[in-house]
C-alpha cells in the first residue's frame, strides 16, 4: 500500500477527491428527489461547499500542478472544508437545541432570492431555521451534517496529504 501511494500520480488523487465529492452531491440529489427529504437552507449551503470542493479537485487533476501549486490548492481545500465544518457543526447545534430554542422556519430560498438582497440571503441562509432542526436521514446513527462534517474533515485531509507526500 505505501509503494502505491509514493508511486501514483497526483493527478488521480486529486480525481478520487473529485469523485468523492461528486459522489456525496449525487447522494444529496438522490435523498432529495428520490426519498423526498427537501434540504434545509444549512443543507444548501454544505452542498454549495460541496461543490466548490469538487471543482477545486477537478481543476487541479486537469493543472497536474507542481509543489508550490498543489501546496495552493491543499490550501483552498482546506479553508473550503473548514468553511464546511463550520456550517455543518452549526447545523448539528441547531438539530441538538431544544424544542422551545428552535429558529422559527424562515421563507423558501427562491422567494428570499427574488425578494432580498443576496448579503442579506447569504446571512439567512447560514443562520438556519426550524426546519434545519428536523433530524431526517440517518445511517450509523449520524445525520446529513454529522457525516457532511466527517466528510469535510476527511477531503481536508486528504488535500493536505496530496500537497506533503513525499514522491517515489
Amino acid at each position: 500500500m505505501i509503494k502505491f501511494w509514493l508511486n501514483i500520480s497526483n493527478r488521480w488523487l486529486y480525481l478520487a477527491g473529485a469523485l468523492f465529492a461528486g459522489g456525496l452531491i449525487g447522494y444529496a440529489l438522490f435523498l432529495q428527489y428520490v426519498e423526498h427529504q427537501d434540504p434545509c437552507p444549512l443543507c444548501m449551503v454544505q452542498r454549495v461547499v460541496f461543490i466548490a470542493i469538487l471543482i477545486v479537485f477537478a481543476l487541479a487533476a486537469l493543472h497536474g500542478p507542481g509543489r508550490v501549486g498543489e501546496r495552493v490548492y491543499a490550501g483552498l481545500i482546506a479553508l473550503l472544508s473548514m468553511s464546511g465544518i463550520a456550517v455543518a457543526a452549526r447545523h448539528i447545534w441547531i438539530q441538538n437545541l431544544p424544542a422551545d430554542q428552535v429558529p422559527a422556519c424562515g421563507p423558501g430560498l427562491d422567494y428570499m432570492l427574488e425578494t432580498m438582497p443576496l448579503a442579506n440571503v447569504l446571512k439567512q441562509l447560514m443562520h438556519g431555521s426550524g426546519e434545519c432542526a428536523a433530524k431526517g436521514w440517518t445511517f450509523l446513527t449520524l445525520g446529513i451534517p454529522e457525516w457532511s462534517l466527517l466528510c469535510y474533515l476527511a477531503l481536508g485531509v486528504w488535500a493536505v496529504l496530496i500537497a506533503t507526500r513525499k514522491k517515489g
